[in-house]
C-alpha cells in the first residue's frame, strides 16, 4: 500500500523491559525492518534516546534543560548505531545512519538530498539526533523527516498496539482507537506525541500510524495495508 514510509522508534522500545540497550529488544526491531525492507518499499527510521536519557528530567538534578537536550541527541546516535550494526551484521542490509549533529567518525551529515538518493538505491536510512536543535523531541523529529523525505506516512511503533482512550496498561476499560483526527488528539489531550509533531503531521496532511513494534509482522503488515494499530488523519 505504501511505498515510502518513516519509522519511528522511541528510545523506550530500544531499553526493552530495563533502561539502556537490550539488545533482544533492538534484534526485534531490526527483524521487523528487514521483513518490511522485502517489499521493496523505502524505509527511514528515527529513534528516540529516552532508554538512555531524557532530556526533560535532567533539570531536576541541575543539568541545564538545554545541555540534557543535546545530551539526549547524543543517545539517539548510539542507538542508531547499534540498530545500523544489527541490520547489517545480521540482516545484511545497506543502511546509513544520517545526523542531525556532526559525528563524521561515525555517521554522515543529514542532506536531504543525499537521503533520498541512499533510499532510491534501496539503503534503510536511520536518522539520528533529533533535529539538532534542543526544546525539539524525537517525534518532531520524525515528523520533519518524513516530510522532507515525501513519505505516505509515519509509523509510531510503541510498545502498545494503536491509542487508547486512557492508559491501557492501567484501566481495563480503556477503548482503542482504529482511527482518529489530529484535533481530537489534541483536544483529548492524548499522549501519542507532543503537540508540536501533532500540529506538524495536520499542517502537511501526514497521516500516523500507531502501532505495536513487538507484534511479529506488524511492521510488514501495515506497510502492505493491513488494520494494524491506529491511524491518526483528517476524516
Amino acid at each position: 500500500m505504501y511505498k515510502k514510509v518513516l519509522l519511528k522508534v522511541s528510545g523506550e522500545v530500544f531499553g526493552g523491559d530495563r533502561e539502556g540497550l537490550d539488545y533482544n529488544a533492538i534484534s526485534q526491531v531490526a527483524k521487523q525492518i528487514a521483513d518490511a525492507s522485502e517489499l521493496n518499499v523505502s524505509i527511514g527510521v528515527v529513534v528516540g534516546g529516552g532508554n538512555i536519557i531524557r532530556g526533560t528530567d535532567s533539570g531536576k538534578f541541575g543539568v541545564l534543560r538545554t545541555t540534557a537536550d543535546y545530551m539526549g541527541m547524543l543517545a539517539t546516535i548510539i542507538n542508531s548505531l547499534a540498530l545500523q550494526s544489527v541490520l547489517e551484521e545480521k540482516y545484511k542490509i545497506q543502511t546509513r545512519v544520517q545526523s542531525a549533529i556532526s559525528v563524521s567518525s561515525v555517521a554522515e551529515s543529514f542532506i536531504r538530498r543525499r537521503a533520498i538518493r541512499h533510499l532510491e538505491k534501496g539503503r534503510i536510512v536511520i536518522f539520528a539526533g533529533g533535529t539538532g536543535n534542543p526544546y525539539f523531541s524525537t517525534d518532531t523529529a520524525a515528523v520533519l523527516r518524513a516530510i522532507e523525505i515525501n513519505a505516505e506516512i509515519m509509523m509510531k511503533a510503541t510498545k502498545v498496539d494503536g491509542v487508547y482512550t486512557k492508559d491501557p496498561k492501567i484501566f481495563d476499560d480503556a477503548v482503542r482507537y482504529e482511527r482518529i483526527t489530529y484535533q481530537e488528539v489534541l483536544t483529548k489531550q492524548l499522549k501519542i506525541m507532543d503537540s508540536t509533531a501533532i500540529t506538524l503531521c495536520m499542517d502537511n496532511k501526514l497521516p500516523i500510524m500507531v502501532l505495536d513494534i513487538f507484534a511479529p509482522g506488524n511492521v510488514k503488515r501495515a506497510i502492505s495495508g493491513d488494520n494494524v494499530g491506529t491511524i491518526i488523519q483528517e476524516v
